[in-house]
């Protein structure tokens, strides 16, 4: 049994925390805010997706991506600053938009992705929470949109993934209760969704009933003396875990570990009431807008802005959100949204699409494990038992050396 230490209290820090706690290590974790209301694991879109294969750097990103930066209210948008690591993590997206980057990264996303599934369906049973195990649906109102797709289903069979193009009679029977406006799309049947707190609270009872402890503090220096906190108290462990999403950077850089990632700023609105609620979730292609049902609510969320750290909210791109919503589903109109306070988080974002899971460099006692941009929901399950292996010095479940933290030098 090892003393473990954990910093950041979201989705990868509680799913680590819960593998090692049921492995039968002391767990403690830190965590800033217990609420999560202000990190990524709140007010995500509860999606667990084998269907997002391709990384996040990839052909075609570019061009799109400057295009929309002339649109306000546009899903993506990267805010120029003079900032050398801004500069080095745009340079480094640039290099890995390239095929030869996909295909070397789709087989590795494959395997984290359903390995991570199966480990969420094991914990909705095991922990009985609800999980909706029917798919997802990628909606396209143009032409162009549906042959995108029609191409991403190509590469999932290839992988050996679940995929079907679909029409309208098939969209509308898989939704008949919800009008969609929209000429086609794919369904992926291996996908998932549920709402990201009953995922959290069954992880905090797990780690809990399993000898847990929870922290809640904010780490602010790490060295050989332990951890130190924004209320001077000092916690020393076996193995130290940097899991705090974004956060985890100025902890990383005090290690000598430059991690090139930047925040990717995303909004949600949650509807407690929809006149109307899919029975699946889905994603808009051509708004970028991802739509949950979570029980009796609607989720609406969307949105990459390459930012730093900043959380301020843009309106324009927030009702960007809210008129692609509506454009797809058109019994809904944006004075539904009126009132509701939007959610915004920030995801950490690494320049080739992959997440940082491995041991930093000079201190065989710290790992770190972030970087899981808009995956990390998805991904949290396997991530915790990639960090499992490697405390208990075990030959990691699925090959990491494509995930070490290092390899940008």
């Amino acid at each position: 049994m090892k003393e473990v230490l954990i910093i950041g209290g979201g989705v990868i820090g509680l799913s680590i925390g819960h593998s090692l706690s049921k492995g039968g290590h002391a767990v403690r974790i830190i965590e800033r805010d217990p609420e999560l209301e202000n990190s990524c694991s709140s007010g995500n879109a509860g999606m667990i997706v084998p269907s997002h294969f391709i990384p996040l750097a990839a052909p075609g990103v570019i061009s799109q991506g400057l295009k929309w930066m002339l649109n306000p209210k546009s899903p993506f948008f990267l805010r120029p600053r003079l900032d050398p690591a801004l500069a080095r993590w745009i340079w480094l997206f640039m290099r890995h938009s390239n095929i030869d980057h996909v295909s070397k990264s789709e087989p590795l996303l494959r395997d984290l992705s359903l390995l991570s599934r199966k480990l969420h369906l094991d914990l909705a049973r095991e922990e009985n929470f609800p999980l909706i195990d029917k798919g997802l649906l990628m909606l396209c109102q143009t032409q162009k949109g549906l042959d995108d797709e029609a191409e991403v289903v190509e590469s999932a069979h290839r992988l050996g993934l679940q995929a079907e193009l679909i029409g309208q009679s098939r969209i509308a029977e898989l939704e008949p209760s919800s009008a969609i406006n929209a000429i086609g799309g794919i369904l992926f049947p291996q996908d998932c969704h549920l709402d990201p707190t009953d995922f959290t609270r069954a992880l905090r009872q797990s780690i809990t009933r399993h000898g847990g402890e929870f922290i809640q503090d904010e780490a602010i220096s790490i060295g050989k003396d332990g951890i130190r906190t924004k209320t001077g108290a000092t916690h020393r462990a076996d193995t130290t875990i940097l899991a705090g999403g974004i956060s985890s950077l100025d902890l990383s850089h005090q290690l000598s570990l430059k991690l090139p990632m930047q925040g990717g700023k995303g909004y949600s609105l949650t509807l407690p009431k929809p006149l109307q609620n899919p029975r699946l979730c889905s994603l808009l292609k051509e708004g970028r807008v991802a739509v949950t049902p979570m029980g009796d609510q609607l989720r609406v969320a969307g949105t990459m802005e390459i930012c730093g750290k900043d959380t301020t909210i843009s309106k324009p791109r927030l009702q960007g959100i809210i008129e692609s919503f509506c454009s797809f589903y058109p019994e809904f109109s944006p004075q539904e949204f009126a009132g509701l306070e939007p959610w915004v988080g920030l995801r950490p974002c690494s320049p080739d699409g992959l997440p940082y899971i491995g041991k930093v460099p000079g201190h065989d006692n710290v790992i770190i494990a972030t970087g899981h941009s808009m995956m990390g929901l998805s991904l949290a399950p396997v991530t915790g038992q990639l960090i499992a292996d490697l405390v208990d010095e075990k030959e990691p479940t699925i090959p990491i050396s494509a995930l070490a933290p290092e390899r940008f030098g």
